[in-house]
């Protein structure tokens, strides 16, 4: 059957981060924890992204984890709002690497498709396949919730020859 993999899901946003923990053995999937880390909104984009940067990397470190996934940001009307996000991820992204992980990205879509099965859905039936998929998993916030499913996602697509590669580089 083989050895458990660790992987965390991130659930980038410059207020709230959310992040999923879970072990892949084989085809089962293991619910281990789950939280969001959250950045003051009154403080600067520096300090805030300071906040995001030390409380993902203590989550690593707590946690070990294996592999990361990370969801890659959609664009918005909102140019501002975009670029923000995309630093946010810039964090996302940079914790687990500079922890020596290699870093998945995933499209909300691909998310979305293999948890619930459908590219398209809302954050209720995620959840809803979250916790079919995970009974004992528990998450605080929607944030925490996506980032689970971003988890599922790369435990599905983990053995794919494109993410075999990726590990190789």
């Amino acid at each position: 059957m083989g050895e458990a993999i660790r992987i965390i899901g991130i659930d980038p946003g410059l207020r709230r981060t959310g992040w999923g923990i879970i072990d892949s053995v084989g085809n089962s999937l293991r619910f281990i924890a789950s939280g969001t880390v959250r950045s003051d909104e009154k403080e600067s984009l520096a300090t805030r992204l300071c906040q995001l940067h030390d409380g993902l990397a203590e989550v690593l470190h707590q946690a070990m984890p294996h592999e990361a996934a990370v969801e890659q940001t959609f664009v918005n009307k909102d140019a501002t709002a975009t670029l923000k996000l995309g630093q946010a991820r810039g964090i996302a992204m940079l914790v687990p690497a500079r922890a020596g992980l290699v870093v998945a990205e995933y499209a909300p879509n691909a998310v979305k498709k293999a948890v619930i099965g459908v590219g398209h859905g809302e954050k209720k039936q995620i959840h809803m396949m979250v916790k079919v998929l995970m009974p004992k998993a528990i998450f605080d916030t929607d944030d925490a919730a996506d980032a689970l499913a971003i988890a599922i996602c790369h435990a599905h697509h983990r053995p794919s020859a494109t993410y075999r590669m990726a590990a190789l580089a």
